[in-house]
């Protein structure tokens, strides 16, 4: 049966606003740095009113967000399930999500009120990204925002791990998943960041249940979730909660088990200059392999091209000609 989406995606819906900051910057207001933090509105007021505007870059984001719209650029069809408020920065995720090609749920007429959250990207020298987050009212995400009908005809869904610390965020996983695996629909689940495993470990092992179709993880990640000290160890215990998973290792590559062996991803060599959105970017390019007809290794191989071309550029996305370049490079 063919079906109408490649992937379906559910997760927080925010603006990101990202700009370049020194390491003084994280340090004079204690921000810890290559996270993601939640904070409220107010702190993230205090920290708008001291970044350089002149850096700053805004479009629709979080994480998922930016997978789906990966997906739509090298030529998928994507649908994605989140939340805005009945405010300007929500009309211009919506429309900003319309322009990047993916379908979704979102009705101009039918916002709710409520206040739109906001990501605070910030970019250091090193080519780091912090985030600190306001999640506004994407924080009463829920199964009521979860399109059924767009899951059942997906290829995958694709289950963005931020949503994990809010207990209606993680009902409307499980009701997706519920949803997805019985109606033949393979389901893809990223930890999203290391503060969501090492905080939320047992709520990602209830997710997860027996197993999921695939998943994708950082090296931090793996090691933190499976508890153990080394990736070698942690990509054989990976196997009883995933048939197939992605381990990214960044200047190092991506290690993919396929089901059956380990493919490792060389890198491709680049000058990283802001790594924001480069998981992303990854699992974007890889689900559209992988649901284009492409091996495993070579729908890692497009992923890993795609997000080392981010990390050389400032924000998460590739403008169109470059993802379509990159697809034209690796599959003439």
């Amino acid at each position: 049966m063919i079906k109408k989406y490649n992937v379906t995606g559910i997760g927080n819906a925010l603006v990101d606003i990202e700009f370049t900051v020194l390491d003084s910057f994280l340090a004079d207001f204690g921000i810890e740095k290559g996270l993601m933090t939640l904070v409220d509105e107010e702190r993230q007021t205090t920290l708008m009113k001291e970044i350089n505007k002149a850096t700053a870059k805004m479009q629709c984001g979080g994480s998922a967000a930016n997978t789906v719209i990966a997906l739509s650029q090298f030529g998928g069809n994507a649908y994605y399930c989140c939340k805005v408020g009945d405010d300007e920065l929500g009309r211009f995720f919506m429309e900003d999500l319309q322009e990047a090609g993916v379908s979704n749920n979102l009705l101009a007429d039918r916002l709710e009120a409520g206040i739109t959250g906001k990501c605070l990207v910030m970019v250091t020298d090193d080519a780091e990204r912090t985030m600190n987050t306001f999640l506004g009212i994407t924080q009463n995400f829920s199964v009521q925002e979860v399109n059924e009908a767009a899951i059942k005809d997906s290829s995958y869904l694709y289950i963005e791990g931020y949503l994990i610390p809010s207990p209606n965020g993680k009902e409307a996983m499980l009701h997706a998943k519920k949803v997805a695996e019985s109606n033949g629909t393979k389901v893809a689940l990223t930890f999203s960041d290391p503060a969501m495993v090492k905080y939320f470990g047992p709520a990602f092992d209830d997710v997860i249940g027996p197993s999921v179709d695939l998943l994708f993880a950082n090296e931090e990640e793996a090691m933190l979730f499976t508890k153990k000290s080394s990736l070698s160890e942690a990509r054989e215990e990976l196997k009883k909660s995933a048939r197939h998973f992605v381990i990214t290792q960044g200047k190092n590559g991506a290690m993919v088990f396929d089901g059956d062996t380990f493919i490792d991803i060389e890198p491709y060599a680049t000058k990283a200059i802001d790594t924001n959105g480069a998981g992303d970017m990854f699992a974007g390019a890889f689900l559209y392999g992988i649901t284009n007809g492409h091996s495993y290794a070579s729908s890692a191989k497009l992923a890993s091209m795609a997000s080392s071309k981010v990390v050389s550029q400032f924000g998460p996305r590739l403008k169109w000609h470059e993802a379509k370049e990159i697809l034209n490079r690796l599959h003439p």
